[in-house]
């Protein structure tokens, strides 16, 4: 029973990271002001396309198998490091966007490539200790998994840094990889 309530907020925690991916979750406001410059756009487009290797993920978690926990400790071992690599990935591409156009902006992505790279170290350890555990006692490793999961509430909208610069924030409306990092997502119906 226990596995399985990990299992489920491993799937909840992966949909609702998802959510509202692309920054534009309905709750945003956009500035009325002019229109987007178009290096702000092409910078947006960079910074979406680093973003979303996480996005591109599996997000749903291992099937339970109830009579096969060394099955089941492998496939969560398998599925913490596609994350721990997906969010590594990401935080390096974040940080080799290069220099803004607007003013805020690499402040706002630094800020994200932190919490990309903080993500990653969760998930590398997560996947460590989900390793170590002993098969026929798997608590400790999927209780270290489950917590790992937790954590993705704190990216459930990863361009939030953006907020605070409102040109680059109103740009991924326009950005097509910002767009193609929205639809990648699984909105969760409530």
């Amino acid at each position: 029973m226990r596995l399985r309530l990990i299992a489920s907020a491993a799937v909840t925690a992966c949909a609702l990271a998802g959510c509202t991916n692309g920054g534009n979750s309905g709750t945003t406001s956009t500035p009325t002001s002019g229109a987007t410059s178009p290096e702000a756009v092409a910078y947006m487009d960079k910074v979406c396309g680093a973003a979303s290797e996480f996005a591109k993920v599996e997000k749903t978690a291992p099937k339970l198998d109830a009579g096969d926990s060394a099955k089941l400790k492998a496939d969560m071992a398998a599925y913490m490091g596609q994350l721990a690599d997906a969010f590594t990935k990401s935080a390096t591409g974040l940080k080799n966007v290069g220099p803004s156009p607007v003013a805020g902006g690499e402040e706002a992505v630094n800020k994200m490539a932190e919490a990309f790279t903080s993500l990653g170290t969760v998930f590398a350890d997560a996947k460590t200790k989900v390793e170590q555990a002993d098969a026929n006692n798997a608590t400790g490793g999927l209780q270290a998994a489950g917590e790992a999961i937790a954590k993705l509430s704190e990216l459930a909208d990863p361009l939030r840094d953006l907020k605070a610069v409102p040109e680059l924030q109103k740009a991924t409306q326009s950005a097509q990889k910002c767009q193609d990092m929205q639809r990648l997502n699984i909105t969760p119906t409530s």
